[in-house]
């Protein structure tokens, strides 16, 4: 078989090693053949029972799942369960093993675990186990699963290895998900030309593979090749698949690498061929299946108060050619994080690190804009697509609330809840410039006496919002718009009929503070109500200041709240 394998290391890049045996059973993509040659394909996601024997106290059963489409069946793994010791030998995707619970480090020189012997090298996992006089041998290379034993079947076998038309008998629904039996109908792949497929199938009946054919029968695996491949498209190896398995089948000869076979995948994806070369974990069908119906690579924005963050789905980024490790956010420094488990990447942003954010306000929204994006224009050719998405979080703009209180009370602090956003509003006074001496309610406020009325906020991002008093105005009664009015604070300034008047940091940040000689109205009874109007914006350098040099004051150009909120303060004389 000097040629065969010639031929295989020509066309399939490598070759398969393995053992023969007495009866041999094959398992590849949905395809079961038995021990007497019957070809059956799994034609759903479930669990099946290969080899078992109740009465010998073992079991071999084999996982399908889903690739490139959901209506093909796949082998992803196979377990070896003993009853006596109780224990179970997972052959994964890989080349990993658990037993039980707990990952094997395993090499070529193989070791002995519950009297199963065990061993790893370039083409798969074997194990073999002898039970009663009846020794099993067991390959699993990711994609191909191999049972033979040196004598002919027994009677008490059961097992698709033993009937690959017993189907619906051999499901293990104990270990298969209840959605398992789900029928998909994906649209058939006009690409594909049967007739082709069948021919390239048939070439096992050729030489070199006829040189087996006397002891191999190549009927089974020739079915086998162009039922799968009539379906799916001859990608990630697959048409190889078939004739390693034949070849496996054949001879014990060589040690090559099998296809993918250090490549460790997430429970949602599979190693195949990337479009860029090269193998890679791209994603299941049923996983794919939404994304790629709303054309999308990504889970949704998640968005907080003054963050933001995108996850877009790895597997997705493979299956395009897209080397997620060079897109970054606005902010070139800015580059996504891998989940090293299920190899999704995030982007994201907050206030320490605003990564290129765009800040912008439509009346009604605060919009933090962001992108992730490649387009490394310095280049004269690429071979990367220009990468470009935008992604966004919309808050509702913050407000203020309508809030009163009597000197009785001192100070009042209100809770506002808006949105995204919570926060806390306070108004106190003060006989001192420095704020260090708040009035009291049994402190005594005389006429021209010099107060000093702090507004604060707490709970906004003073890097985005500034709070700006626009106006302040006493009246004789405590509605706001009562008659008469007396202006202390217009446009944000003080106003030039009181000279007394004196505002401080104004628009700067999320307080500010102003100064005024006490009065009273001329024929009321003493009391006296002030009243301050704030406006919430949101900073575009000093846009939230209000111009108050000499002349007509004028308001800068600043990107304001929708609705202000009103600050009453009583005096009770």
């Amino acid at each position: 078989l000097e040629l065969f394998f010639a031929f295989l290391t020509t066309f399939c890049v490598s070759t398969p090693a393995g053992a023969a045996g007495a009866d041999i059973c094959t398992v590849t993509g949905p395809a079961v053949i038995d021990f007497t040659g019957r070809f059956s394909p799994v034609t759903d996601l479930c669990v099946y029972s290969m080899l078992s024997d109740s009465s010998m106290g073992f079991e071999v059963f084999a996982t399908f799942r889903e690739r490139r489409r959901r209506d093909v069946s796949f082998l992803d793994g196979v377990t070896l369960k003993l009853q006596d010791p109780a224990v179970q030998f997972h052959l994964q995707q890989g080349g990993r093993v658990q037993m039980n619970d707990a990952q094997l480090n395993l090499s070529s020189s193989g070791q002995m675990l519950h009297g199963v012997w065990i061993s790893k090298d370039t083409t798969g996992v074997m194990a073999n186990v002898t039970i009663s006089n009846h020794t099993i041998y067991l390959f699993f290379d990711g994609s191909t699963a191999q049972i033979h034993i040196e004598k002919p079947v027994w009677s008490s076998a059961d097992g698709l290895c033993v009937n690959a038309s017993s189907i619906s008998t051999q499901r293990l629904n104990l270990y298969s998900s209840s959605s398992c039996q789900t029928q998909y109908n994906d649209f058939p792949d006009t690409s594909i030309n049967c007739s082709l497929i069948t021919d390239h199938c048939n070439i096992l009946k050729e030489s070199p593979f006829s040189s087996c054919n006397a002891d191999i029968d190549p009927a089974p695996y020739i079915n086998a090749c162009s039922n799968t491949l009539c379906k799916y498209p001859s990608v990630d190896g697959l048409w190889c698949h078939f004739l390693w398995a034949y070849a496996r089948a054949c001879t014990l000869t060589t040690s090559p690498a099998a296809f993918c076979q250090d490549k460790v995948c997430s429970d949602h994806e599979f190693c195949g061929e990337k479009i860029s070369g090269g193998t890679g974990c791209l994603c299941r069908a049923v996983f794919a299946y939404d994304y790629k119906q709303s054309n999308t690579l990504s889970e949704p924005t998640v968005c907080r108060k003054n963050s933001g963050s995108v996850t877009l789905i790895g597997c997705l980024l493979e299956e395009r050619g897209v080397d997620y490790s060079v897109l970054h956010l606005n902010d070139r420094s800015c580059r996504g994080e891998m989940d090293q488990e299920n190899h999704m990447v995030t982007f994201s942003f907050d206030s320490s690190n605003s990564c290129g954010t765009e800040i912008m306000n439509n009346g009604s929204q605060i919009i933090y804009k962001n992108a992730i994006k490649y387009q490394n224009s310095s280049d004269i050719i690429t071979r990367q697509d220009q990468f470009y998405m935008d992604f966004s979080c919309l808050h509702t703009q913050p407000e203020t609330k309508i809030v009163a209180f009597n000197i009785k009370d001192s100070s009042v602090v209100v809770i506002v809840k808006s949105g995204e956003w919570n926060y806390t509003v306070a108004m106190k006074a003060y006989t001192d410039p420095g704020l260090t001496h708040a009035l009291e309610p049994t402190t005594g406020v005389v006429l021209n006496q010099k107060i000093w009325v702090e507004l604060t906020t707490t709970g906004l991002d003073a890097n985005v919002i500034a709070v700006e008093t626009d106006s302040c105005w006493a009246t004789s009664r405590d509605s706001p718009s009562s008659q008469p009015r007396y202006d202390l604070i217009k446009n944000g300034c003080a106003d030039p009929g009181d000279q007394t008047v004196q505002v401080e940091g104004n628009g700067e940040g999320t307080s500010n503070r102003f100064s005024f000689n006490m009065f009273q109205f001329t024929g009321s009874a003493g009391d006296v109500y002030l009243h301050c109007k704030l406006q919430l914006c949101v900073k575009q350098g000093n846009s939230c200041t209000p111009d108050c040099s000499g002349g007509a004051k004028r308001r800068r150009r600043s990107t304001r709240s929708g609705r202000p909120a009103v600050i009453s303060l009583a005096w009770t004389q």
